[in-house]
């Protein structure tokens, strides 16, 4: 057979297999789904800040709203905290509208995925604008705001306005495909409309709300990636993954592509006790943050020249590389780099940016008022620890 005759094979086998996922949600799914698993929810649910309702008993829209932007890609116990800091700071849209994008940036250091942040802050902006700084119920309204996916229009609306959509999140994927034993890459488009498809289907239009919440707190707490507590599922009657004894098996996901590495030098160029620092622009990575200049090194290239040649690309300087302060390893979603940070002089020129992006000279002390990625936040812990080591002579 050849690979494009394989091909068609498989592509074959994955439509049959979705069609006998879309078919298959017999009355006893449905029941379990709508009935045990929330009144399982009801009595073992987590307290969560943003589940909190209001004096009318309902739950603020602008809380849940920036609980679920917080939540993509973030652990509920690392987003907690900066959700508390957050909504103390920024109560309402209005009050994140008019603020300062370096301050909301500020408040999100550490937390990642800043496009996250600076959609949040121009919806928040255009929520004030064109709706009076009521969170908009309708979908239509909502999905136009900078930022707003199905996911988060699906979990906001059905949790503030009992809207009924069917949320679709990692969890609710893992919980899906093991209760319908779905036999394909849980990564594809198709499956994934396919377990949409389902979600939709399954979904209690009563209370929208309550099943998305029960079937996202299902998948995070007992229907886990590893060792999932089974015996504990409110759904164990009706998985097709636990009766095949193979629950772990579920979601069938394709291998991931390696990922690549890059090797970083940056410069610490310093005066007077000042450090050079310049912010990224809003529409690159890490849009909006601060950084040290630097950038990748060249096959065969010196870590010393890579700093110096993108110092002077970046800024139109030319510095003296001196002492290394720090090497750092970090990773990001698809790529993972080592960051080595140099001590730099100022040997000639005045700075400025190729992209017109503000730089400026910030006092050493002053460096935690500015918002960092988190590899140059550990960059700055070491120079910090530097400065403030014991001399021995």
């Amino acid at each position: 057979m050849t690979r494009g005759e394989d091909d068609q094979a498989e592509a074959e086998r994955v439509a049959a297999e979705l069609a006998r996922v879309r078919a298959q949600v017999p009355a006893e799914k449905l029941d379990a789904f709508r009935q045990s698993l929330p009144d399982w929810f009801d009595g073992v649910h987590r307290p969560m800040p943003w589940r909190e309702p209001g004096a009318d008993g309902r739950r603020d829209p602008y809380r849940v709203w920036v609980s679920e932007v917080m939540l993509q890609q973030t652990r509920v116990d690392t987003a907690t905290p900066y959700f508390e800091r957050f909504v103390e700071r920024f109560p309402t849209a209005a009050d994140l509208a008019g603020a300062d994008l370096d301050e909301v940036l500020k408040l999100w250091e550490g937390l990642g995925y800043y496009s996250r942040a600076r959609n949040l802050h121009r919806a928040a902006q255009a929520v004030v604008q064109e709706h009076g700084g009521a969170v908009p119920s309708d979908e239509a309204a909502f999905r136009a705001l900078p930022g707003v996916g199905p996911y988060t229009a699906a979990a906001v609306l059905s949790l503030a306005f009992d809207v009924p959509l069917g949320v679709l999140d990692g969890n609710v994927i893992r919980v899906l495909a093991r209760v319908f034993a779905v036999d394909a890459d849980a990564r594809s488009g198709k499956v994934r409309s396919a377990l949409q498809d389902l979600a939709t289907a399954l979904l209690d239009r009563q209370r929208p709300g309550r099943w998305n919440e029960s079937v996202m707190e299902l998948g995070a707490t007992v229907c886990t990636p590893r060792s999932p507590d089974c015996p504990r599922c409110p759904l164990r009657g009706v998985c097709q993954a636990l009766a095949l004894g193979t629950p772990e098996a579920f979601p069938v996901v394709s291998k991931r592509k390696a990922v690549p590495h890059h090797t970083i030098a940056v410069g610490l160029v310093m005066d007077n006790g000042r450090v050079l620092i310049q912010r990224r622009p809003e529409s690159a990575m890490l849009g909006g943050l601060w950084e040290f200049p630097g950038g990748n090194q060249e096959p065969g290239e010196a870590l010393e020249a890579t700093c110096a040649r993108e110092i002077r690309e970046e800024l139109g300087i030319e510095v003296a590389v001196e002492a290394p302060v720090a090497r750092v390893e970090h990773a990001y979603s698809h790529f993972r780099i080592t960051m080595h940070a140099f001590r730099c002089r100022l040997v000639s020129g005045t700075p400025e940016t190729e992209t017109g992006e503000p730089w400026t000279w910030a006092p050493i002390e002053a460096l935690d008022d500015y918002a960092f990625p988190r590899a140059n936040r550990r960059v700055i812990e070491a120079l910090h620890a530097e400065r403030h080591a014991p001399r021995l002579f």
